[in-house]
């Protein structure tokens, strides 16, 4: 059984499966190959790193040469696969359709050889092609490197003499067919087309009853308004046309054996094709990681053999994405993480769920050998990763999203293996929050004594306490001057006040000790949006009467 890292949910969730569909990917091969990947795991830490230098000097490949990675791109796309009839070309005759096909392709390979060759950066060996010149050569004698097909007469000398002898004789019958014109003509005043035929008019039935009386034409086609007629073979041009399709036959039987003997050829080279398409599959999905990469300021990740997760300045490529189209920039995060429970507190506007998805997506974007989106990423591999996040209720089955929160828990719980990581976003929000509170503090202290990774998004605070928990907390709005802040929002409207508060906020996450009082961002944002001033101030005594 195929040893999976991330279910279909964690995938998704961490924003895994956005990059995915956004690696433009070219050729047939490269698509089934991204398919079939599987990543990397604790134990291949060298594999992976060998993967990554590859990746590296393909990068150096695109920035270096932009035209040539065009050109490149241009080839990938006109590649088909043809696995079907290369597997079948030693058994079964090729067409002609598909020896172009296989031509085709070969001619494709050899343009990929030619753009890599003779570059100042050195191209991995795994993506550079086996040279099949000979078997090109077999199917373009005439070495014109053109993207057609026929079969030349340089195929086979049999085939060359019965297509001589066949125009020879279609030429003999053409002369004779030209002396019967010419007598035709002097004889009944009747100009027969090149075609050595004449078109005449029902409207004239004098005429047509004329030329139905010449003997030496016969009539071949009517239809409702006229009548063709063409020359009547005589008996040395029906020898002549017996020996052209005896000539046409022994030409049908000499491109069958040539068929056979280049699907046979063919075949010899199977091993050889199908691994400079495995090749191409590979050089595809490179180029278009590295392009992908260069495009969104990536990097090649460190491997530690420590189970660890060391972002600086990362990037969730999905979020970034999404406020780019608002015109709005993405705040990079830096997080440390290792076996044991980060919590993260912060009001609902603080991005503790991008956070969480980032903390997802970078490990599993290095394990499937990806660039990452960050200024320096250490990561070490791990054996499972899950996350719980969003709504789980399950209509059809009758759960609420708590019951279906609990069911995913427990997945992630049962499934857990040394060196998993586990990303948790405020469990327990949808009951009642004295046991929201229990159950989370509670799976805290679980978890602190697990060989995970573990990030605990929560609203719930002093949840979190031991030797093995660390808490965060999302800067927020801690270091904003909210006097001009209010000022700012005073006269703006409910759509603009909320832009204006998020474009103050600091995502950045900081390290916050038992001690310290973690500050109180959903008060701040809720009196700056207007709510009610005695909500506001009865709130703060609630919090002042809770830590006496």
């Amino acid at each position: 059984m195929k040893k999976r890292l991330a279910n279909a949910k964690t995938r998704s969730e961490t924003g895994f499966e956005y990059v995915m569909s956004r690696i433009n990917i070219n050729t047939p091969f490269g698509k089934k190959m991204i398919k079939e990947k599987r990543p990397f795991f604790p134990g291949e830490e060298s594999l992976l790193e060998k993967e990554f230098e590859k990746l590296g000097k393909i990068f150096e490949f695109i920035s270096v040469y932009p035209d040539k990675t065009d050109e490149l791109l241009q080839i990938f796309m006109e590649v088909k696969d043809m696995s079907f009839t290369i597997s079948r070309s030693w058994k079964d005759v090729l067409s002609v359709v598909e020896l172009f096909e296989v031509k085709s392709l070969l001619l494709r390979m050899d343009k990929i050889s030619r753009v890599l060759t003779g570059l100042s950066v050195k191209i991995p060996g795994d993506y550079i092609l086996i040279d099949l010149e000979a078997l090109i050569k077999r199917l373009d004698p005439r070495n014109d490197k053109m993207d057609t097909f026929y079969i030349y007469d340089e195929f086979s000398d049999e085939l060359k003499e019965a297509r001589r002898q066949k125009r020879d004789i279609e030429a003999c019958v053409r002369r004779q067919k030209k002396k019967q014109k010419e007598i035709i003509k002097g004889k009944y005043g009747i100009d027969l087309t090149p075609a050595f035929d004449c078109l005449v008019s029902k409207t004239k039935p004098e005429q047509l009853k004329a030329v139905r009386e010449i003997k030496e034409l016969i009539q071949v086609d009517e239809d409702y308004v006229s009548v063709t007629f063409a020359i009547k073979n005589t008996g040395e041009i029906d020898k002549l046309l017996r020996e052209a399709d005896a000539a046409e036959k022994t030409i049908e039987e000499q491109e069958l054996v040539v068929r056979e003997k280049l699907s046979r050829e063919i075949s010899g080279y199977e091993k050889e094709l199908y691994l400079n398409c495995a090749k191409i599959g590979e050089l595809d999905i490179a180029v278009s990681k590295a392009i992908y990469a260069k495009k969104h300021d990536c990097v090649i990740p460190e491997i530690s053999q420590d189970h660890i997760i060391e972002i600086t300045e990362g990037r969730h490529l999905q979020a970034e994405d999404t406020l780019a189209l608002r015109g709005k920039e993405y705040c990079p995060v830096s997080i440390s993480l290792s076996d044991g429970v980060t919590c993260v507190t912060g009001a609902n506007m603080g991005g503790k769920t991008v956070s969480l998805k980032l903390a997802g997506l970078i490990p599993l974007l290095t394990q499937n050998a990806f660039f990452v989106p960050a200024k320096r990423v250490v990561v070490g591999l791990s054996n499972y990763m899950q996350i719980l996040i969003g709504d789980n209720q399950s209509v059809d089955r009758g759960l609420s999203s708590f019951g279906g929160e609990m069911e995913a828990l427990k997945e992630i719980l049962d499934n857990g293996v040394e060196r998993s990581i586990v990303l948790i976003d405020e469990i327990a929000s949808g009951t009642n929050p004295a046991e929201g509170y229990a159950l989370t503090k509670s799976l805290i202290n679980y978890l602190s004594d697990k060989p995970y990774i573990s990030l605990v998004t929560t609203h719930f605070d002093n949840v979190s306490s031991g030797e093995n928990v660390k808490n965060m907390q999302v800067a927020g709005l801690s270091g904003v001057d909210f006097a001009k802040l209010e000022r700012e929002i005073r006269y703006a409207n409910r759509r603009e006040r909320i832009n204006i508060i998020a474009k103050y906020m600091d995502y950045r996450l900081c390290n916050v000790t038992n001690e310290k009082e973690v500050p109180k961002d959903a008060l701040n944002i809720a009196k700056m949006l207007g709510l009610n001033k005695e909500i506001i101030e009865n709130a703060k005594k609630y919090l002042e009467g809770e830590k006496k």
